[in-house]
This record gives C-alpha cells, sequence and structure tokens, in this order.
C-alpha cells in the first residue's frame, strides 16, 4: 500500500474543513441526523472541492517542473476557477479552455461569476465549441501544449477525460479521513454521504477511502449533474480503480456497489429545475447554506429528494458534501429574482 505521503503535492486548501450540523433541515426532513461537510470553506478562491483535488495535481507539475498549467471546462467551471487561482498563488502560468457546454445563456454567463475570476487571475483563455466532447477537449489542450513547448514553456495539462491518473481523486481519499475522524471525535456515526457526481474524482475518492478503513457498510449517494446514471456510475467505478491502482490498494467495491441517482439532472448540465432552486433557497433560508445550481444545489434536492421518497429512512445520519460552487450561483440570478418569496 502506498502512503499519500509518497505523492508530491503542494498545501493550497484549508483544513480540516468545518463539519456543521444541519439541525432545522434534519427535522424538517424527517428526523436525520445530518451534517453538512463545508468543502466550500477550503479557501483558495472562494473555496470548493478542487482545492484539495488540485494539491496533488499541483505537486506533480512543481515535481517535473512545469512552468504552464493547462485544464479544459465549461465556461463557469469552478475547476478552471481554481486552476487559475492555484496557479497564480504558485507563481505559473495558465491557460484555460472553456467549453461551450450550457447552451442558452447570457451574456452575464460569459462574462460574469468564474469567467471574472479566470480574467482576475491572469489566466490565458481559449474556448472549445463542443461542450460533450472530452476527448477532443484534451487534444485541443495538448496542441495548446505543443505551441507552449515551441515558445520555450514546459505545460503540464490536467485532462478532462477519464484513463489518465485521477490524482485529484487523492484528496478525497484523505478527506474521508478527516471527515471520519471528525465524526469520531463527536461519538457520531455515518450510514450515508451525499455527493454531486460529476468528473467522479470526489465521489470515487470517497469511495475508496471508505473502502481503505473497512466502512463499505456506509452508503455513498452520487446525485448526477451531468450524465445519466448508468453512465455516471461506470465513469465513478473507473476512476475508483485507477485511484485503487495508485495506492497499490486491492479495492473491494464492485460496479454494482456504485449508487447514482439522475433523477434530479434534468433539464441537464447547468441548468436548474424548478426543485433545485427551490432547493437552494431552502439551504439559504434554513441553513444558511449557498448552493449553486449545477453541483451543490443539485445534490441538496437529491437529498431532499431522497428524503421524501423514503430512500433515506428518519434517523439516518447523514453527512452533505458541500463541493462548493458559490462564484457560479451569481450567473443564475434571473432564476431567483420576481420568483414566489416562500
Amino acid at each position: 500500500m502506498k502512503s499519500l505521503s509518497e505523492f508530491p503535492r503542494v498545501t493550497l486548501a484549508h483544513k480540516p474543513t468545518p463539519l456543521d450540523a444541519m439541525e432545522r433541515l434534519g427535522r424538517l426532513l424527517g428526523g436525520h441526523t445530518l451534517f453538512v461537510k463545508r468543502d466550500d470553506c477550503t479557501g483558495l478562491a472562494m473555496g470548493g472541492n478542487k482545492a484539495r483535488q488540485l494539491e496533488f495535481y499541483f505537486g506533480d507539475a512543481v515535481s517535473k517542473g512545469a512552468t504552464t498549467i493547462l485544464v479544459t471546462g465549461a465556461v463557469q467551471s469552478n475547476y478552471v476557477r481554481s486552476v487559475a487561482a492555484a496557479a497564480a498563488k504558485l507563481g505559473l502560468e495558465c491557460e484555460v479552455q472553456l467549453e461551450n457546454r450550457v447552451k442558452g445563456m447570457g451574456d452575464e454567463y460569459q462574462q460574469s461569476g468564474n469567467v471574472l475570476l479566470n480574467r482576475l487571475f491572469g489566466a490565458t483563455i481559449h474556448t472549445y465549441p463542443e461542450g460533450e466532447d472530452e476527448s477532443g477537449a484534451d487534444r485541443s489542450l495538448e496542441n495548446i501544449a505543443e505551441k507552449i513547448k515551441e515558445r520555450g514553456g514546459k505545460p503540464y495539462v490536467i485532462h478532462l477525460a477519464v484513463g489518465h491518473p485521477p490524482l485529484g481523486a487523492l484528496g478525497y481519499v484523505e478527506a474521508t479521513n478527516e471527515l471520519l475522524n471528525q465524526l469520531e471525535e463527536r461519538g457520531a456515526s455515518l450510514d450515508a454521504i451525499i455527493v454531486p457526481s460529476g468528473s467522479a474524482l470526489t465521489h470515487a475518492g470517497i469511495l475508496v477511502g471508505l473502502d481503505l478503513h473497512g466502512r463499505n457498510e456506509t452508503k455513498v449517494y452520487g446525485i448526477c449533474v451531468r450524465r445519466n446514471k448508468r453512465a455516471q456510475a461506470e465513469r465513478v467505478f473507473q476512476v475508483a480503480s485507477q485511484t485503487a491502482e495508485l495506492l497499490n490498494f486491492k479495492m473491494s467495491l464492485k460496479q454494482h456497489d456504485i449508487m447514482t441517482f439522475d433523477d434530479y439532472l434534468e433539464p441537464g448540465y447547468g441548468h436548474p429545475s424548478p426543485d433545485t432552486i427551490e432547493a437552494i433557497k431552502l439551504g439559504a433560508r434554513t441553513e444558511g447554506l449557498l448552493l449553486d445550481p449545477v453541483y451543490s444545489g443539485k445534490a441538496f434536492t437529491g437529498l431532499i429528494g431522497l428524503s421524501k421518497q423514503g430512500v433515506l429512512k428518519p434517523g439516518t445520519n447523514i453527512v452533505f458534501l458541500h463541493t462548493g460552487g458559490t462564484p457560479a450561483l451569481f450567473v443564475y440570478q434571473n432564476h431567483f429574482i420576481n420568483t414566489q418569496q416562500a
């Protein structure tokens, strides 16, 4: 078994992040013992789960002498914003590629929120016309990387598609240990974790972390934010398997153990449903939580929905993983103004 300390890394995140009780919401949903793991409070550029992941990617990049970091993602990608911030912090150049993944959005979506922050951090911005072509987006990054090499730079690409070493998942192997320690200190048990599931690095890292601790009885409910539950489960299992390989760990997890739910995905990536808008308002008004319409808001919708359906039974001990995404909230203001006040 390989220790996390054997992987090169840099320090980017504020850790441990808080574990806050959500007593009001727990009662409202029928009597859960409910906590929120505040990974929106990781500190780097308005926080979010990506800071933990990037400690390992940037550690690898720095160890290889990289001068420029490249990443691709949606226009309002939290990942892209976090990469731009981390590069600025470490004195590296950054080139980001924004994919046209969410159709029908206005000028605010194209210029404000995370895009504004990318510019503020000094990133060079490229565009990619397709939103559902991960391999093509990665090839485009590689082409940009070749041009950087021709200028004498040393690029480091953080790939989007699966098939590359999922170093970012190691951040959530570590985070799972952190969470279990916090619960033990409180004398609290853990039955279920609710997590948004997109790139699968966070979801897979948690599953491997639980497996390492022999805690496979803890259910991890992945709320799909980009693809259907079958495709997402396959992706999560592939990333988890690759993560276990990085650690030289024989994983006991099987593909049929992966739980993904796409009931809250529609109308699609980056488009919140009326239920998600109501869930975001509920989180704000009952717990003071700021959730985003792309990831954390849809996962919160899943928490509410699974509770109402009885999948999460009264008395269940639940942790909701808040993955951040606050900057993107502001480009969705039209979904909240002129709506009936709850």
